[in-house]
């Protein structure tokens, strides 16, 4: 008896029956508020480009700015020889001069004509071709001024200026070489790096999801935040300022299917240079009834898809099949097979069998209510 009594201590309260329930910890699921983002990968491309070019041919005589130096709009760079254009100049305002003078005479002598036609001492006809010349004469010294502006222009075209404010390149043309109007190649690239924009490439597939949920009036798009794009360096470096979105194409790429969205940002230090492959994320919407799953409660079958356990009101682990489309902080976002009040099993989840009773317990109490195990 004394064996037996020793044998049945044995199989005390320590040791649990068989057919025990298992003890999981559950969290019941809430609607609430999400701020849906999305990681894109993206690529700095330059505020304004403007390529530095002649307007006129000459012989280059000097660069006037430090190669990789940041210039203003209207800064001087380059200097065209001068003196053919100079000689051109002078020579335009040397012709006007010269028929400005024939006009001032030939008004003179119309003068003289017309009181001489009045007094009957000349024919009509001197006195009407006097009015012509002075009319040729007027015309001529238009020309003459309208040559001279030209001129004057070609001239100031020998100091080639910046059209834009921004970091310069390289030098592509060195002094001595001959520069022509219109030529192919430019002189330098000037990019404006201050602000700076982020190109993103979205799958048109996401897109479209999003303005189906926006217009189910699922989640709201219209809210402030969805302007702001935080970034990523190419080496996990977060980018220490916010950027805004300005827009998305309306044309998707065939070749991947894919929209661009553009946002500027601040680049006080330079440190984005155009070129940059980053990752941005921006926030797309904010989901006013969000079913929110722990990552710990969803797992993926042998298709890879994600699944989870939930408790029904008669306490069996049912396995539910879910479409979780991101992750939304440590949670997934769960757009199908889960719903406000179900209880997700997200402790004991090794314990579990589909379609057997458990016994639920609050997640932050499953390992006390078991033992510890």
């Amino acid at each position: 008896m004394l064996a037996a009594g020793i044998a049945l201590t044995g199989c005390g309260p320590s040791q649990k029956p068989a057919n025990q329930a298992p003890v999981v910890g559950v969290v019941v699921l809430k609607p609430q508020s999400a701020q849906l983002t999305t990681e894109l990968p993206a690529r700095t491309s330059p505020y304004l480009t403007s390529n530095v070019e002649p307007q006129v041919t000459g012989i280059l005589k000097s660069i006037l700015f430090t190669q990789g130096g940041l210039v203003h709009a209207g800064q001087a760079l380059y200097q065209i020889e001068p003196a053919p254009f100079q000689a051109a100049f002078d020579q335009a305002k040397g012709q006007l001069a010269k028929d400005e003078a024939t006009l001032v005479k030939d008004k003179i002598d119309l003068g003289r004509y017309a009181a001489l036609w009045k007094q009957n001492a000349i024919s009509q006809q001197t006195y009407q071709d006097q009015i012509g010349t002075v009319g040729v004469d007027t015309g001529v010294v238009q020309t003459d001024k309208a040559a001279v502006e030209a001129a004057r222009i070609n001239l100031g075209w020998t100091r080639v200026t910046a059209p834009i404010t921004g970091v310069i390149g390289r030098a592509l043309i060195t002094p001595g070489a001959l520069v022509t109007a219109n030529q192919t190649t430019p002189l330098a690239v000037i990019q404006t790096l201050d602000p700076i924009y982020v190109d993103m490439n979205q799958s048109s597939d996401e897109l479209v999801q999003l303005e189906q949920s926006a217009a189910a009036g699922q989640i709201n798009r219209k809210a402030p935040v969805t302007a702001k794009v935080k970034l990523e360096l190419e080496d996990g470096t977060p980018y220490p300022l916010d950027g805004t979105l300005q827009f998305s194409e309306v044309t998707v790429d065939p070749n991947t299917g894919a929209v661009v969205l553009r946002a500027i940002f601040p680049n006080p230090r330079g440190l984005l240079l155009p070129g940059m492959y980053v990752r941005a994320t921006i926030v797309e919407g904010i989901d006013r009834n969000a079913i929110l799953a722990p990552q710990q409660g969803v797992s993926r079958n042998e298709r890879g898809e994600p699944t989870a356990y939930v408790v029904d009101a008669h306490g069996i682990a049912r396995l539910r099949a879910l479409t979780a489309p991101r992750v939304v902080g440590h949670d997934w976002l769960v757009t199908k097979g889960l719903q406000a009040g179900d209880r997700l099993i997200v402790e004991g989840l090794l314990r579990v069998q589909a379609d057997k009773p458990v016994r639920a317990v609050p997640a932050n109490l499953a390992a006390d209510a078991d033992g510890g195990r």
